[in-house]
């Protein structure tokens, strides 16, 4: 059963120390899982550790994070070439995608050639809930800060832009990230511009954030908008609320 509506949780979380195993799914994750949907079988979550460099590693750890859970966990590679002919159809085929982090730059542009932003659009619009932490939050936006290129961040413009706003991720826990959010929103590089800070989410339906979430107990949301008349970027914190 898909998701109601075309469905977006975009996260600086998602994963934590496992008690027996290397990673188990947090909060987040759990909530992605729940806004599919699906009763009566177990959910399916597609991994898609591209920004990654798809470390068969990292794939582990999730499908073992995704036993613990009851969680059918599939991997989605495209090192060194993708797992079949047909894209379209393995990804309309889970009810979550959930894509890791790491170089948001590379991810969109080795997507790119697979074709995968049409594909992705495609399970949105059908009610896949696509989710993502870092990487995988900012390449469903229009764009954000990353240091893809660096230690020193730059802006990325070319998202998928199924949201039409900027992301911040890490916002508390890298002093970069705040004022380039800022910088590139008062520039007008970057649109409006939604953030988290580790361990919290944003719930879009459709391209309307409707909430803001968190699995850690102090992390926050907040909305960065430009104010023509002085041509600052100004900063409101949202109402979180505590999964």
């Amino acid at each position: 059963m898909p998701a109601e509506q075309p469905t977006i949780l975009a996260t600086s979380g998602g994963l934590r120390s496992g008690r027996r195993t290397l990673v188990e799914f947090n909060k987040l994750i759990h909530f992605a899982l729940d806004l599919s949907g699906v009763q009566g079988r177990a959910p399916r979550l597609c991994h898609v550790g591209t920004a990654g460099g798809d470390q068969r590693a990292m794939n582990a750890n999730m499908a073992e994070a995704g036993r613990v859970a009851g969680v059918d966990v599939s991997v989605l590679n495209l090192f060194t070439m993708p797992p079949t002919d047909d894209l379209e159809d393995y990804v309309l085929s889970c009810d979550v995608i959930w894509v890791g982090g790491g170089s948001v730059a590379n991810l969109l542009a080795v997507w790119e050639v697979h074709g995968l932003g049409a594909v992705f659009r495609k399970a949105w619009e059908a009610g896949v809930v696509l989710s993502g932490v870092s990487a995988g939050s900012i390449c469903w936006h229009a764009g954000g800060a990353t240091d893809s290129f660096g230690p020193d961040l730059r802006i990325v413009t070319n998202g998928l832009g199924f949201l039409p706003h900027g992301n911040g991720v890490h916002y508390d826990s890298e002093e970069q990230r705040r004022p380039k959010i800022h910088e590139a929103v008062a520039a007008g590089v970057l649109p409006t511009t939604y953030c988290t800070d580790d361990g919290a989410g944003l719930l879009y339906r459709g391209t309307q954030l409707v909430e803001a979430v968190t699995e850690r107990a102090g992390s926050g949301a907040y909305v960065v908008v430009r104010d023509d008349s002085s041509g600052t970027a100004q900063e409101e914190k949202l109402d979180t609320r505590a999964l």
